[in-house]
């Protein structure tokens, strides 16, 4: 499973900010672009209008800068709340307007969080002011996908202290030094502001610490098995400053920056060193002695679902996939139905190609260094997905100091003034380069995320759409492209690559059906360990505890990858059925792509529309 990015980017200040966003990921035309550049139908009254297009109501004209003006201030809002967000998202705030700002991480407390609840019930009642009738078709789609998520955004508001800050592998712990490191500098105002934020840290992570202590008081903490993963992580970052690797990759990007003499140079990289010694080691040493400090605090060591008021939180998560299921019973019954489907096609293979069942435990791909691999999928991608032109792209490893507390690989979303310049990670030590790099690729890079990012945003008008994340569309899309990838020109017969989706699908469906069961219907260890042996035939309790202690630690994560590919797996299915021989992959995703992300309630009825207009 990949431990993406941009979900732990989104993770880790979601809750401080007004709306879930894009924290320079993925984790994204519609009606609202930055002020030097307005379009054309949100034009005041004394525009000229086009003799093309009927003349606007004022009525309308009033609604439509209204929303503009809303869309202008809410990009602001979000960017400016988190430092760290602002410069990820944007390579140049100034071209945008923006130049007042605090450079800090941010505030989070519970009181900032009750007053974001707050300043959300004011927006969504401002775009409840708006009739979406009298909007451009762009605006009413971005419209209805704020109101959409900040209705939902709304359910969670008694359920502040269940969110989970720190998490293995993706929690703000693992991920924040990532960010820093790779935080880049354009010239070196950039460098000051960076030695600025990174002094930030302590605060930051002792408001952090303070907030677990109040889920401790209530109840709400950690298990001590969750925390010493947690822990171990933290101690990756403790090393002393000199061969700390918030200095090596420091250093590394100041000897860089031509412009800057060797005296100053030096001059950074000693106040770099400094800072490091004295802010972010005893930011991880806080954590560390407070996380040891809380162990024990633990009420329940089983789902959310005995928590009281855990059921509803939960409720809250699936509702934030933005899937169409009408309820959790039925999204349960869906996974069941599609884990079926897969353990039947699998078992034909194998029936009809009996080779394929040795081939699987042994295969290799024919590409495995990641320039072939992406150069590859870049040429196999254009048969059934769009051109997209003007980008780049980069594959680097993990830093060896890394390895431990990150997944296989992530994608780092570039800013939206330079989303063609792109970046994607590698982890070696969990990845195989044989096995599952050009799969891996496929989900991060081409057609994936990295292509999807590019695709959207060098179409997309609004600024605001382009910051907000929307992590079951992204991660259902990177999952549905990489099961994909599985029967493409890759060196595998046809056969043992379908095997090989088949599998991959089935694995993801059951973890994501034992999120359901273990959160919102309550089954133990136990019963998760009867279910593995009598479905699946997976003796011994190491896998069933392996299984259960991940889905404790991040509720809901495997279902935002299922979920969503199910709805993009399902909407083919559809397309396909209904045009028959006229059915045309590269027109399905063609849509998906120009709608861009959303929650599936929105996708969904223009899917409908575009099936009936394309039959």
């Amino acid at each position: 499973m990949n431990a993406d990015m941009r979900t732990a980017r989104a993770a880790w200040n979601r809750l401080a900010r007004i709306l879930p966003l894009l924290l320079a990921f993925c984790l994204f035309a519609a009606g609202c672009r930055s002020s030097q550049n307005p379009p054309p139908d949100s034009q005041t009254s004394s525009a000229p209008v086009s003799q093309a297009f009927p003349e606007v109501s004022p009525e309308a004209e009033n609604a439509r800068e209204t929303f503009e003006q809303l869309c202008r201030r809410l990009f602001e809002d979000q960017l400016t709340a988190s430092f760290l967000s602002l410069h990820y998202s944007l390579a140049d705030p100034a071209a945008y307007g923006i130049s007042d700002y605090e450079i800090s991480f941010g505030d989070f407390s519970l009181d900032a969080m009750e007053e974001d609840f707050q300043a959300q019930q004011e927006i969504l009642a401002a775009l409840r002011d708006i009739d979406p009738q009298l909007l451009t078709e762009d605006q009413a789609l971005t419209w209805e996908i704020l109101t959409d998520t900040l209705e939902t955004e709304q359910t969670s508001q008694d359920c502040l202290l269940y969110y989970q800050p720190l998490a293995p592998s993706i929690g703000v712990q693992a991920q924040l030094p990532v960010l820093l490191a790779e935080y880049a500098f354009y010239d070196a105002g950039d460098i000051e502001e960076y030695l600025t934020l990174l002094a930030d840290i302590d605060r930051y992570y002792r408001q952090i610490l303070d907030f677990e202590k109040e889920k401790a008081r209530a109840g709400l903490f950690l298990t001590d098995a969750c925390a010493d993963q947690i822990i171990e992580e933290c101690e990756a970052y403790t090393l002393d400053p000199e061969y700390n690797f918030m200095t090596t990759s420091f250093d590394q990007r100041v000897d860089a920056m031509e412009e800057l003499s060797e005296e100053e140079r030096a001059a950074c990289k000693e106040r770099n060193l400094e800072i490091v010694a004295s802010d972010f080691i005893p930011a991880y040493e806080l954590l560390l002695e407070g996380l040891e400090d809380l162990k024990g605090a633990c009420t329940n060591e089983l789902g959310l679902c005995y928590y009281s008021g855990g059921k509803a939180y939960y409720e809250y998560l699936v509702r934030s996939l933005g899937s169409t299921y009408p309820s959790i019973d039925k999204m349960k019954r869906a996974i069941e139905q599609q884990i079926r489907s897969d353990l039947s096609a699998i078992s034909d293979i194998v029936q009809e190609h009996p080779e394929t069942a040795e081939e699987a435990a042994g295969y290799q791909f024919a590409y495995t260094t990641p320039e072939s691999i992406l150069r590859q999928l870049e040429a196999q991608a254009a048969e059934e997905f769009p051109e997209i032109e003007d980008y780049s792209y980069s594959a680097r490893y993990v830093p060896e100091a890394l390895r431990q507390t990150l997944g296989p690989a992530f994608f780092l979303v570039p800013p939206i003034d330079r989303y063609n310049s792109c970046v994607i990670y590698i982890n070696p030590d969990s990845v195989s380069q044989d096995q599952s790099l050009f799969t891996t690729l496929a989900h991060e890079g081409i057609p994936g995320h990295l292509y999807q990012n590019v695709y959207f945003l060098s179409q997309c008008t609004s600024d605001i759409r382009k910051i907000l994340s929307f992590g079951s569309y992204s991660e259902g899309w990177a999952t549905y492209v990489e099961h994909c990838a599985y029967t493409m020109d890759n060196g595998l017969s046809p056969a043992l690559g379908e095997l090989l989706a088949r599998n991959a699908s089935a694995t993801l469906g059951l973890h994501a059906l034992m999120d359901i069961n273990i959160h919102y219907y309550g089954w133990d260890r136990e019963q998760v360990a009867s279910y593995l042996e009598q479905f699946f035939d997976i003796r011994g309790g190491g896998v069933a505890d392996a299984l259960f202690d991940a889905m404790l630690s991040s509720p809901a994560n495997y279902l935002e990858y299922y979920v969503g590919y199910l709805e993009i797996l399902n909407m083919r299915q559809q397309a396909e059925e209904t045009l028959g021989d006229r059915f045309e992959a590269k027109e399905f995703h063609r849509f998906l792509l120009d709608i861009g992300p959303a929650p599936f309630t929105v996708i969904r009825p223009r899917f409908q529309a575009w099936l009936m207009l394309y039959h």
